[in-house]
């Protein structure tokens, strides 16, 4: 068996992204009619079903979002929504994006728990049906409340409980709800015993409805972590709640703005008080272990006991229900209850992505006894009485390890449940860089670092000052301790938050994003080939981030840029051939695949990349926010901070498929980031002309640049965020101010005043085209905009970019004065050409798109598609090592352009 050739294993996510986007492209015309869209209707409904079999579950509602055709909407229309049986559901409804003709272009709806048992919906124009229980909330100035019909909530709007309690049918379940922070000033690498620990509580700055129901309420949480006159680590907590449910979702995010030489992270925690109201042997610990095992067991058992209470006492226990009077037991173990030991501690250790331990004491200053352990928890529990007491949950427990569960006090008054999200028993959180510098101090050293190592160093760049995490957490109120099969649908709730979706193709027929994916189809042996190929590339993807084991909390969610076939290892420790970090795009990708097949395991995995893409790898305070960080052995390692990692392109699906607010937060903070580059010029180490950034002559390329910021752009219009207007005439301008360069998009680059928001057109043409310009979103904002913004000289300058970038130099030359020089990455841009021939139906373009595709730079049909095992010794875990891993990520560009190729009918190369 041969291996693919080699190149850098990024280009496979990069060709499969591009290969997403072909189905509109040869043979069809334009790119709805390519999807198989049909002019808007309002009478056309949605459907709706759940990602996974199993419905809402446990969960207390889902939130989803819908697109729509171009004019089939108002922006004042009103929907319903109804099960496959005509049973009509609450639906809370509202605007995430408008059409430029004002219409409805996303709507997001909320459901809550009378969506439970539906596996199918539908949503249509109409009037909501009212909820038989729905959320009431109340403010103040210094408290908010949020009833569900269930359960309450009081909330702080400053102090350091952030919840003071939540409380079902007037017993309170859950008090002081709060952060805590452990500070390590100091690492003596390998010798701690010295280490000083500081506490930090979460401090509230302030905290403010989002949504009031009728069916959903969401409050949002700001503040810092303090102790005496020092505040930092910025949080921002959001709060969900659903009409008629017993139980809250937590979004809790933390912005890092220490000194990473000292401020190091020993714990990092949300915290509960449980009173406990019950007698001992009525209190109930619940601990989830591996899929549906539990640790079940009562503060006092009676169970295993040298006397036996009686079978129906033993029994009743176990379940969790409440005993009968001690004066009905066998009186032996009644007059001796005060020697049966009451365990009131417990904690629940992950600490890798492949170990958890659990552990019991009685009470503090005597000894823990393991209670067990085992592969990978699923970082949920239950502590309370026969009376009431709180589920809680941390996702994604294992994957962002290290984490901790923690119980304190449950045979007292009160119980106190942590949350570890880092956990204090792990090594203390160092965010310190790697390595000295290796005397890289000048731009003539670090470019020669960067020739060694592909490494973009540069002093006090490899700085984690601003970078942020997203963790999500659940919580119940329940009125008895649950039964196991509540317990183990809670955990599932946990694990995997029920999510109701659009079909493909109603995503298709809607013509979002540019009308760039059609739905799956396998109608011919052709089409079937190329569909196979891009299900091997995903589950390559999938199993080399288990086999890898790519989870931590600050890694989980990216994948690895390059392999190194000589370790049979990726270069995890090799300068900018580490953790990706977006580079070309895998992001969108793996959101195409999704669009396309609905598949749940694709969403799943692409879900974690917004929560880490646009977080870790950007930056959100300091000089540096707006920006992300390119590739490297850290997530903030590399010198090269630039918008083509930090672009809104990446988040958009998500965002308008989940309505997620943090998401839609990392979105906006991107207005205004053509501010940047006053503070960082992108290309400063490799400029041959003198150069000076000034606010109104900027130093702005066409390709990555501009993509990352006409997405931010884009999306603040059609959101109709609170910088709308500025957005929109920014689109406008620069689109007008690159159609009038002399050579439009293959000028490469212009200056751009940031009073005006247009580049200076420039007076002399010139070539300035990479093979990166286009990969990170490019093709992706030009589709949406041609769409919507009409300016024939955009749309004329853009074609002529994909019609000339993979022509012969000779013909490059002789439409701009000179070729393009040497280029890279052909098979990606083959969905340049597939565009090209399709808006201007040229059936000669068409050809060379399927020539390109075929039998260029990246994954071509005639390569070995399987995962046959190599011979011979292979890091970690011999035998699961694949001889095609040799090929370069770079090569999922290519795979991209199948995708946008599924679709071209009687063009398919047999």
């Amino acid at each position: 068996m041969s291996s693919i050739p080699r190149r850098s294993l990024l280009k496979a996510a990069a060709v499969a992204g591009a290969a997403a986007q072909f189905s509109w492209a040869l043979g069809r015309g334009d790119a709805r009619a390519a999807a198989g869209a049909e002019a808007p209707s309002a009478d056309r409904p949605a459907t709706v079903t759940w990602l996974e079999n199993g419905g809402l579950g446990a969960a207390p509602g889902s939130t989803f979002g819908v697109p729509w055709p171009k004019g089939a909407h108002p922006a004042d229309r009103t929907f319903a929504l109804t099960t496959a049986d005509g049973k009509e559901i609450p639906v809370q409804t509202w605007t995430t994006a408008r059409w430029p003709d004002g219409s409805l272009k996303w709507t997001a709806h909320a459901v809550g728990p009378e969506a439970a048992g539906a596996e199918r919906f539908t949503l249509a124009p109409g009037t909501p049906a009212t909820a038989s229980r729905r959320i009431t909330v109340a403010e103040s100035n210094r408290r908010i409340t949020v009833d569900t019909g269930t359960l309450r909530a009081v909330i702080s709007r400053d102090g350091e409980k952030l919840v003071e309690s939540v409380t079902r049918d007037g017993v309170k379940i859950a008090t002081d709800g709060r952060l805590v922070l452990l500070r390590q000033s100091d690492l003596d690498d390998g010798d701690q015993g010295n280490a000083k620990w500081e506490r930090f509580d979460g401090e509230i700055a302030g905290a403010t409805f989002e949504q009031r129901g009728p069916v959903r309420a969401v409050v949002r949480i700001d503040g810092k972590h303090r102790k005496g006159s020092r505040s930092w680590l910025p949080f921002s907590v959001r709060l969900y709640f659903y009409a008629g449910a017993e139980s809250f979702r937590m979004v809790h995010t933390i912005t890092y703005d220490g000194d990473q030489s000292k401020d190091f992270i020993r714990g990092l925690g949300v915290r509960f008080t449980v009173p406990m109201r019950d007698a001992a042997y009525d209190r109930h610990i619940r601990i989830a272990g591996e899929g549906k095992g539990f640790l079940t067991e009562a503060v006092q058992g009676i169970t295993g006991l040298r006397r036996d209470p009686g079978t129906a006492v033993r029994k009743a226990q176990v379940a969790g229900e409440k005993l009968p009077d001690p004066a009905t037991w066998d009186q032996r173990v009644t007059t001796r209850l005060q020697y049966v030991p009451t365990w009131g501690d417990y904690t629940l250790s992950q600490l890798s992505a492949d170990g958890f331990a659990l552990r019991k004491r009685t009470k503090p200053g005597h000894g823990w006894i393991p209670a067990g352990g085992g592969g990978r928890a699923n970082g949920f529990g239950y502590v309370g009485g026969v009376n009431g007491g709180l589920s809680f949950g941390l996702r994604d427990f294992w994957r962002k390890h290290p984490a901790q569960l923690d119980i304190r006090g449950a045979a007292g008054d009160a119980a106190e449940v942590t949350l570890w999200l880092w956990s204090p028993e792990a090594q203390p959180m160092d965010l310190r860089f790697y390595h000295d510098g290796m005397g890289q101090d000048t731009f003539p050293e670090q470019l020669e670092g960067l020739n060694i190592t592909y490494e973009d160093h540069e002093p006090g760049f490899g700085t984690p000052y601003g970078i942020a995490r997203t963790s999500e957490l659940m919580f119940w109120a329940n009125a008895a301790t649950p039964t196991a099969d509540m317990l183990v649908a809670q955990a599932a709730a946990v694990s995997t938050p029920p999510q109701l979706a659009a079909s493909p193709g109603d995503l298709s027929r809607a013509g979002v994003f540019g009308g760039l994916f059609a739905p799956v189809d396998r109608s011919t042996p052709a089409k079937a080939k190329i569909e196979d190929h891009l299900d091997y590339l995903f589950t390559y993807y999938k199993d080399q981030a288990e086999q890898r084991r790519w989870y931590g909390f600050w890694d989980y969610g990216d994948i690895m840029h390059t392999y190194d076939e000589d370790r049979h290892q990726w270069r995890y420790d090799i300068g900018g051939y580490a953790w990706d970090n977006s580079e070309l795009s895998p992001d969108l990708w793996l959101w195409y695949a999704y669009l396309r097949s609905g598949r749940s395991d694709i969403f799943r995995f692409a879900e974690a990349m917004p929560r880490h893409t646009g977080e870790v790898d950007v930056y959100h305070l300091g000089t540096w926010a707006g920006l992300g960080t390119r590739h490297g052995v850290q997530h903030f390692a590399d010198s090269a901070k630039q918008q083509r990692i930090s672009t809104a392109v990446y988040r958009r699906p998500y965002y308008f498929l989940t309505a997620d607010e943090r998401v839609g937060d990392l979105m906006h903070a991107l207005v205004d980031s053509d501010e940047t580059f006053l503070a960082l010029d992108p290309i400063r180490k490799i400029r041959t002309e003198p150069y000076t950034p000034d606010r109104h002559a900027l130093s702005i390329g066409f390709g990555t640049d501009w993509s990352g910021l006409a997405a931010a752009w884009l999306t603040e219009w059609e959101r109709g965020g609170p910088k709308a207007a500025k957005a929109e005439a920014r689109l406008r301008s620069t689109m007008e101010t690159i159609a009038a360069q002399p050579n439009g998009f293959v000028q490469g680059t212009g200056l751009y005043d940031l009073d005006t928001g247009r580049f200076a057109v420039a007076t002399e043409p010139a070539v300035g085209v990479s093979h990166l310009s286009a990969m990170f979103g490019l093709v992706e904002m030009c589709a949406e905009l041609i769409d919507l913004i009409d300016i024939p000289a955009f749309k004329a300058a853009w074609l002529d970019y994909c019609r000339y970038f993979n022509a012969t130099k000779a013909e490059q030359a002789a439409r701009y004065g000179k070729n393009f020089g040497t280029l890279l990455l052909f098979q990606g841009h083959s969905r340049q050409d597939a565009y090209a021939a399709a808006q201007l139906n040229d059936p000669v373009l068409a050809k060379r798109a399927w020539a390109k595709f075929h039998g260029s730079d990246g994954y071509t049909s005639a390569m070995v598609w399987d995962k046959t095992p190599v011979q011979g010794p292979a890091a970690l875990e011999p035998g699961y090592e694949h001889l095609w891993i040799s090929t370069n990520t770079t090569a999922l560009f290519g795979l991209a352009a199948i995708q946008n190729l599924a679709l071209v009918g009687d063009s398919l190369p047999a």
